[in-house]
């Protein structure tokens, strides 16, 4: 579920990183193969949406082992950052009725857990401007 309230506190105005840490669903949960074949699926439709908005993939990859802090809870088997030119952009997409019917219902079924972290920058080698 969407945190409204915590993305609203945040500058509207201001870029945003969004920390995506995704574990799948062996099976996708409408039958239709795994979970990774959904979530294929969901990016398919997700990435025009962002790029739409101004957005872009900076970094996918495999979740392989966790190196510091407790094993348990964190099993994530994807990890993906998504850069917004602004939160309201980000919020613009995941509350958009084409959001809400062509991709979630994929998100859904690829993901037994989904968890995207609203991120500012200290540092980075990237830059978007």
């Amino acid at each position: 579920m969407l945190n409204i309230d915590g993305l609203e506190r945040l500058d509207q105005h201001a870029p945003v990183v969004m920390l995506n840490l995704m574990r799948f669903n062996a099976r996708s949960g409408d039958g239709d193969g795994s979970g990774w074949d959904a979530y294929l699926r969901y990016s398919a439709v997700t990435v025009p949406m962002i790029k739409a908005r101004g957005g872009t993939l900076l970094w996918t990859g495999d979740a392989r082992a966790v190196a510091l802090g407790p094993q348990q809870g964190n099993d994530w088997d994807f990890v993906a950052l998504v850069y917004y030119p602004t939160v309201a952009a980000f919020v613009d997409m995941m509350t958009s009725e084409a959001y809400e019917t062509e991709a979630d219902p994929h998100r859904v079924n690829a993901s037994a857990e989904h968890v995207i972290i609203a991120t500012s920058e200290a540092y980075s080698k990237f830059k978007m401007s």
